[in-house]
C-alpha cells in the first residue's frame, strides 16, 4: 500500500475486486450445491431460503479468509535476493572431501603405489616379488 500513487489502478493482490470475485465464486457454487442437495429429489420443492443462507455463509467465510491472507502477505526483505548462499550447489569442489580434508582417492598411504617414497618398478612386496 506504499507504493500506492494517486490515479494509478492497483493491482489484484491490493485491490477488493479480487477477494470479491473469489468470494462471489465459492458463493454461487455453495448457492447451486445446496440448491440441489437440500431439495431432496426432484419431487419437492427447490429450498431456496437455504441455498441463500449456504451461499451467503460461504461468502462471508471466504472473504474473511481472504482478507486474512492478503493482510498476512509481506515481500521478502531485498538483502535475502542477494548472496552466495549456503547450498547454491550439490557438486563437490575437488580439492575437498568430507570435513575438509582430500576426497579419499587423494589421500596418500605410505604402502600404497606411487605414494611418495616408495618405487613402482615392479616391486609388489618386501620379498622383491617373490612369493
Amino acid at each position: 500500500m506504499a507504493h500506492q500513487k494517486p490515479g494509478e489502478p492497483r493491482n489484484l493482490r491490493t485491490s477488493v475486486k479480487g477477494p470479491l470475485m473469489f468470494s462471489a465464486f465459492w458463493a454461487v457454487v455453495a448457492f447451486f450445491a445446496v440448491l440441489i442437495f437440500a431439495s431432496g429429489g426432484s419431487a419437492r420443492s427447490p429450498r431456496f431460503d437455504l441455498a441463500f443462507t449456504g451461499a451467503g455463509i460461504a461468502f462471508i467465510v471466504t472473504l474473511v479468509i481472504a482478507a486474512m491472507l492478503s493482510m498476512s502477505y509481506k515481500d521478502n526483505a531485498a538483502h535475502l535476493g542477494k548472496g552466495s548462499g549456503v547450498n547454491l550447489s550439490s557438486a563437490r569442489k575437488p580439492s575437498q572431501g568430507h570435513g575438509g580434508h582430500g576426497s579419499p582417492g587423494t589421500q596418500s598411504r605410505p604402502d600404497a603405489p606411487g605414494a611418495p617414497g616408495t618405487t613402482d618398478a615392479g616391486d609388489s612386496g618386501p620379498d622383491g616379488g617373490n612369493s
